[in-house]
């Protein structure tokens, strides 16, 4: 909560805190990668908003308590700013489907290395590529680790050439903004539609989330092909994984479901608190006492 007369960016910095997350392993292989400016994704209730919308809603509930508040309207901001610096990850994937918990996420808070940058100072074009294929091979072998420990070596076999694997046949990346060091990264991946037992390839979805803007600075789009090794073609989902990739993906919808909800209620609830502040026609800035 915030003390009754703490006013502007000193409340908003005492409600940003940041949880701390496990940093995944970096796995590296490499493959040929191919680029396009443009990505078609599915519609979602909250496609439309703005890349900054956590950035402008702090500086919205700002700017109310700068104006002027009432203890239960500064109680009832700071519930939201907490809200916002806790859980934002989940706020701004999660309402888009992606899985956060660090059992799903294939990188989660990793650091940018400092020689990850190009001449301008902007991390290689080439880095966002990696960090998808970084993020997806974590993401199928955390499958195993965490909720499929039956099949757990055929999942980390995925990445060997011993069973079945996930072929990369292409990658479209679509930059959204040039990250800078110091930054860290997550990178979530979420499959663009329910699996089939007729499938032999799959769309998947990829954001890559610079932590430091707390925004999307690149989106892909991976179609991988499923493989069996043994007999050197290209083969239908196995059982294990399709019952897998169907589970997560129903846990996709209901992620965003629920914070699409929450995301929705929060833009609502900041409107609310501006029309019984600074939005209004008779209203006035409380500029304090000189005493």
């Amino acid at each position: 909560m915030i003390k009754q007369g703490t006013r502007g960016l000193a409340a908003l910095t005492i409600l940003s805190t940041r949880s701390s997350l496990t940093t995944i392993t970096n796995l590296r292989i490499c493959r040929s990668f191919s680029t396009t400016p443009v990505i078609r994704e599915n519609a979602n209730p909250v496609s439309k908003l703005n890349p900054r919308w956590l950035s402008d809603t702090k500086s919205r509930l700002g700017k109310c308590i700068n104006f002027g508040m009432s203890p239960v309207q500064t109680t009832r901001a700071g519930v939201l700013l907490s809200d916002i610096s806790l859980n934002w990850r989940t706020l701004l994937a999660g309402s888009e489907g992606y899985l956060t918990d660090p059992r799903r996420a294939g990188i989660t808070s990793r650091p940018i290395d400092w020689g990850s940058q190009d001449s301008m100072g902007h991390v290689n074009n080439v880095q966002y590529v990696r960090y998808a294929e970084t993020s997806r091979t974590n993401w199928t072998r955390q499958i195993g680790e965490h909720f499929d420990r039956e099949h757990k070596n055929l999942w980390a076999e995925m990445l060997t050439s011993k069973s079945y694997g996930l072929i990369l046949r292409s990658i479209l990346v679509e930059y959204k903004f040039p990250m800078t060091w110091p930054d860290r990264i997550s990178v979530y991946h979420k499959l663009r539609s329910m699996p089939d037992e007729k499938d032999t390839s799959m769309l998947l979805d990829v954001m890559i989330v610079s932590e430091g803007k707390q925004r999307v600075a690149a989106r892909c789009q991976e179609d991988v092909v499923v493989y069996n090794y043994k007999e050197g073609k290209k083969s239908t989902l196995p059982g294990y994984m399709l019952a897998q990739f169907r589970r997560q993906f129903e846990e996709q919808e209901e992620a965003k479901r629920v914070n699409s909800a929450k995301v929705n209620a929060i833009l609502e609830e900041v409107e609310r608190l501006e029309k019984e502040t600074w939005d209004q026609v008779d209203a006035k800035e409380d500029f304090g006492s000189a005493k």
